[in-house]
């Protein structure tokens, strides 16, 4: 089956307006961050308490991210999801508001953290709805929901993308104030239209089936967060070491396109990987894909000019999406179904604690070596992507063998 027509098999499933609706609603939360940096920096005049702020909306999300994935499967996402577009919505309407009157930065940053709390990883629900409309379709299941996560890993990178790219350019042409309630009023109208989809129906929670409270904490879903602790890494260590190159070359607004490079790279891998066969287990393009990583993040040590950098990125950009996407489609793999929107949601929060640890890191290193030192942090974590990859892939192994095993008792399981 070729590539358009896995896509075209895909949508058939919900039709395009769903599509759609799911990938605008991810925007703000990619609108929001960038947006609060821009706009409590300007207010303050300090880039210090910008950062704080965004960094206060970046961790209560992914704190908070596990506990929502956890009540997505105990009462269904539908009444999780129009808490939180209208709590998120609310506090960054707030945020823009207290901005203009004479309030300090910190208590911007706490406003700014409250949305954090609320706004919703809409691609990690995504993912999960995908998998119950995929169930039921028998030998096609594992072609569709390869297609499916191959598809939100795409669109996860191209929201990472077109957010910061739109809130850059109202901050620009409008306000920074201006951009972040174009954001609140996004998350208010998508983000509800994707609550009441009629897709919503399938992911109507366990309560009371199972007793399933939140997400099994095992080694092997420890190791994939692990995993995507190291993809956010990677992009708040290239950003933060682009941002210091075109600085030094005189061109700092040029670092928003040039990450927005990765970020195409990505999109464009993601939505091939369909194309692989399905005797290309997860477990075994697990350490292939981080090893692209390990190879591809070396050149950023060499390179010495943004002309130069484009490309590279770019390059890398290929790798990414493919490691992120098996890591999220081994989770669906192994994890309980009724635990499945919490586990996600880890995934989810520990990309964002990456995103946090490989900015602020790298962004010490620039100041001390310039953006060669940034860059050393994304080789290192390109690095680890390769030797845990080699650790996860035993484990998702032993774990398939496991699975089959239960579901025929006392056949040997398939290599």
């Amino acid at each position: 089956m070729s590539a358009l027509s896995s896509y075209r098999s895909l949508f058939s499933l919900t039709g395009p307006l769903y599509v759609v609706v799911a990938l605008v609603a991810r925007l703000p939360l990619a609108m929001a961050q960038m947006g609060t940096l821009l706009l409590v920096a300007e207010v303050s005049g300090s880039y210090g308490g910008g950062g704080a702020a965004a960094g206060a909306f970046a961790i209560v999300n992914a704190v908070a991210s596990p506990v929502a994935g956890t009540l997505t499967d105990r009462i269904g996402q539908r009444p999780v999801l129009l808490v939180q577009s209208a709590g998120g919505s609310l506090a960054l309407v707030a945020l823009v508001v207290l901005s203009g009157q004479d309030v300090p930065w910190q208590l911007l940053a706490v406003v700014s953290g409250v949305a954090g709390m609320f706004v919703p990883q809409i691609g990690t629900m995504a993912r999960v709805r995908w998998r119950e409309l995929a169930k039921t379709r028998g030998k096609e299941r594992f072609t569709l929901l390869s297609t499916a996560f191959s598809y939100e890993g795409a669109a996860d990178e191209a929201g990472f993308v077109l957010g910061p790219a739109i809130v850059g350019t109202m901050a620009a042409l409008v306000s920074p104030a201006g951009a972040l309630l174009v954001a609140a009023g996004g998350l208010a109208v998508f983000a509800t239209w994707f609550a009441v989809h009629p897709t919503v129906q399938l992911v109507r929670g366990h309560r009371g089936e199972g007793g399933a409270t939140g997400p099994r904490i095992s080694a092997l879903l420890v190791g994939l967060g692990a995993g995507q602790l190291i993809v956010g890494t990677i992009f708040g260590s290239v950003q933060a070491g682009t941002t210091a190159m075109a600085t030094e070359a005189g061109e700092p607004g040029l670092a928003g396109l040039l990450h927005a490079v990765l970020g195409v790279g990505s999109v464009v891998a993601g939505l091939a990987i369909v194309m692989l066969p399905v005797r290309f287990r997860l477990a075994d393009r697990l350490p292939v894909f981080a090893a692209g990583l390990a190879v591809l993040t070396l050149p950023l040590l060499v390179v010495g000019s943004l002309g130069a950098l484009a490309p590279v990125l770019a390059v890398l950009g290929l790798a990414v999406a493919p490691y992120m996407i098996t890591l999220y489609s081994a989770c669906e793999r192994v994890v309980d179904p009724s635990r499945l929107g919490a586990a996600m949601m880890i995934l989810a929060a520990a990309t964002s604690l990456g995103y946090a640890l490989g900015s602020s890191t790298a962004g010490r290193l620039a100041d001390v070596a310039g953006y060669t030192g940034a860059y050393r942090v994304t080789v290192v974590a390109g690095t680890a992507a390769l030797l845990l990859s080699l650790v996860l892939r035993a484990a998702l192994h032993r774990k398939r063998r496991e699975l089959e095993e239960a579901v025929v008792p006392g056949l040997p399981a398939r290599a």
